[in-house]
């Protein structure tokens, strides 16, 4: 397995600092936020994302510091975050076309920068709308997805969806319902289920490690997000990724791990540097209790 540490956190930095410091702390890859790339967004010029703004200077300078750190752009994340317009299951064609363009242009985006894999969160951009049935919204979600498959296939990129907790969305609320949903479209290599601790602790019906077994021969995942319910790094919580650990190495999971804090308040070096040092811990540990 491999770990990637999510970049957001680390926006206000350099890229050439960012992957330097990934490489220093022991990390195998950088999980790019879009938005993370856009320089009027990081200014506070633009409240929304642009990627005409994510030049091909700057994609250079992503790739030359991959050269130069040995960091791989891991993937994508947080795709449709500081965005407008976009929306998976609205009733609206037009909406759907062009969140489907959009989807298209990062999965682009992504393989240009050597990443093979896009999470798929964005409950904000999902959420059934009030007065739609779930039907509706899943087959308003077939209609959206399904035009991306073909810029996927293509580029090789793999959409991973993943499955958010009730308090978080009202659509992929568990593994079971994206995994319904990749079923109804045949199962294009395309397109994988994503795991995240924190949405897994809120919303599956067994425990983290028990999910990860369960769902792991019915769709080989390829990505999965480390963090605590505290919303904050692995290490840093109640969770205890021994088991979490033990539990993918029991799947043979070889894809990567993403390190994935929402709440910065220990900082962003130590939650960085000390993350990926517990869960490298946590692997080599014979103590399950």
């Amino acid at each position: 397995m491999k770990f990637a540490l999510c970049n957001e956190m680390y926006k206000d930095w350099s890229l050439e600092n960012q992957f330097d410091a990934f490489a220093a702390w022991g990390y195998d890859g950088a999980e790019l936020a879009p938005f993370s790339l856009d320089p009027d967004f990081i200014s506070g010029a633009s409240e929304t994302t642009s990627l005409a703004r994510i030049t091909e200077s700057l994609r250079r300078r992503v790739i030359s510091c991959v050269r130069n750190s040995g960091v791989q752009v891991s993937g994508l994340h947080w795709i449709l975050a500081h965005t407008s317009g976009f929306h998976i299951t609205t009733g609206d064609a037009d909406t759907r076309a062009r969140t489907a363009r959009r989807l298209s242009e990062l999965a682009y985006l992504c393989a240009e920068l050597g990443g093979s894999y896009m999470v798929l969160g964005s409950p904000a951009q999902r959420n059934v709308a009030a007065g739609q049935t779930k039907r509706e919204a899943s087959d308003n979600a077939r209609d959206t997805i399904s035009q991306v498959l073909p810029t996927l296939e293509k580029t090789g990129v793999v959409l991973a969806l993943e499955a958010l907790a009730p308090t978080e969305t009202n659509f992929w609320v568990n593994a079971d319902e994206v995994l319904d949903f990749i079923r109804s479209l045949g199962s294009p290599a395309s397109l994988s289920l994503h795991l995240d601790c924190k949405a897994m602790d809120g919303g599956e019906y067994q425990s983290i490690p028990d999910t990860i077994k369960y769902y792991a021969p019915q769709k080989k995942l390829l990505t999965f997000h480390a963090n605590d319910p505290n919303l904050q790094g692995p290490g840093f919580g109640r969770l205890n990724f021994v088991w979490i650990m033990e539990a993918l190495k029991g799947i043979n999971f070889d894809g990567w791990i993403g390190i994935e804090p929402f709440d910065y308040s220990p900082g962003v070096v130590e939650l960085g540097r000390e993350s990926i040092r517990y869960l490298k811990k946590c692997l080599q540990s014979d103590n399950m209790d």
